[in-house]
């Protein structure tokens, strides 16, 4: 039996695809908000994994420095050393700010790391680890940053001796990477211009500034000392230790918090960007809505363009299931055309996107098959339409 339907796609093809096309385009962005939300938990998994840590200490009563701010004394990661269990830990330090390259704004996590301790970048795309003990830096291949460039950041000029790729923080700002001495430097250290003001605000108060009085040397020593913090002391557990039993310990006798890779995950995936995947999951169910009502309006006016042509076959004695069966198959033909230019454009502009979207097959899967629902569902209205058509209309028009 000759196949009505791809007869009557064939005679007006042009409009058919171009429909397509256009319902593909919001397949594509579909497509494209779950790549962002799968993003953003790569994002958070790979920061945890490029972290090179069993454990996260941070300061107690907070969530970790990915996630709240932390301070520590950078004195702290000696005491764990000589924990049971312990078998590396390194200082670290992050400060999420702006820097100017090329005269564009940058946003950057800054990270503060220790020669040969945790938290060092586990490899290099090209150049070499930092060697010196100030002043050189490893930078993300998305910082934009080269090889050789040299690098404003506060008062100081950092040279780039090497580079990263998808070392992101948890909101997909580039890292990198400095000596943590510069680094706390950076976070803590106030610079000339704020200390003099310090000093002229100490002694233009008259309660401060009394004979005897050192509150102006108390304000220098107060950010000299301050420079010894530090956020986080990433905890490597020998082997044949459990990495919750030793973090159960630094808690109870270190007076510290301790996470463990599992929690920090948590942490970050179900907490941290829990809000934005609530969005994300919104714009999906209101695209979902929007897509079959788009497809159901096209369907439906297309079978409504078509009412002489359908008491035609009527008359001729075309059954219900074959003028039903014809207008399904128009929806799925729509609905097939949509997914593939949707998930052809999806894959073109992900690239282009300044955070990081993941597209999986396992998405694509359920989208394809969503698709396909949502067009047979949206057929529904059309069909119901083309069944109530009068043969007499084929004579009467």
């Amino acid at each position: 039996m000759i196949n009505l339907a791809s007869r009557d796609i064939l005679h007006g093809w042009g409009k058919f695809v171009f429909t397509g096309v256009g319902l593909g385009l919001l397949i594509g962005v579909t497509l494209t908000m779950a790549g962002v939300y799968r993003g953003m938990v790569d994002d958070a998994k790979v920061l945890i994994a490029n972290a090179g840590a069993d454990l996260w200490v941070v300061q107690q009563d907070t969530l970790g420095p990915y996630a709240e701010p932390s301070s520590i004394h950078d004195d702290v990661v000696r005491d764990l050393l000589g924990q049971p269990g312990v078998m590396e830990a390194g200082n670290v330090a992050y400060l999420t700010m702006q820097i100017q390259h090329q005269g564009k704004e940058v946003r950057i996590m800054l990270v503060g790391i220790e020669p040969d301790r945790p938290g060092n970048p586990e490899y290099l795309v090209s150049g070499r680890p930092i060697a010196q003990s100030h002043y050189e830096a490893l930078a993300d291949v998305k910082t934009g940053l080269n090889l050789g460039d040299r690098v404003q950041i506060r008062r100081h000029q950092f040279t780039v001796v090497g580079l990263t790729r998808r070392m992101v923080s948890s909101s997909g700002d580039p890292m990198v990477f400095v000596p943590l001495k510069d680094a706390q430097e950076v976070q803590y250290l106030k610079d000339n211009d704020a200390l003099l003001n310090e000093r002229a605000r100490t002694t233009a108060n008259p309660a401060l500034n009394r004979p005897g009085s050192t509150s102006a040397l108390n304000v220098v020593l107060a950010a000299q000392s301050s420079s010894h913090m530090v956020n986080a002391v990433l905890v490597r557990v020998r082997p044949g230790f459990e990495a919750e039993q030793v973090a159960s310990d630094i808690r109870r006798w270190k007076h510290l918090q301790a996470y463990t890779k599992d929690q920090m995950e948590e942490i970050l995936v179900a907490r941290l960007i829990a809000t934005s995947s609530k969005q994300i999951f919104m714009f999906l169910v209101i695209l979902a809505i929007v897509s079959a009502a788009i497809v159901a309006f096209i369907i439906y006016t297309m079978t409504m363009n078509k009412i002489r042509e359908i008491a035609v076959l009527k008359l001729v004695g075309a059954s219900d299931q074959t003028i039903g069966g014809m207008v399904l198959q128009q929806a799925l033909g729509l609905g097939l055309i949509g997914f593939v230019v949707g998930k052809t454009s999806a894959t073109l502009w992900a690239p282009l996107f300044p955070k990081y979207v993941l597209l999986i097959p396992g998405d694509a899967l359920r989208g394809f098959v969503l698709v396909m629902l949502i067009c047979s569902i949206a057929s529904i209205f059309a069909i119901r339409a083309a069944l109530r058509v009068d043969p007499a209309t084929a004579i009467g028009g």
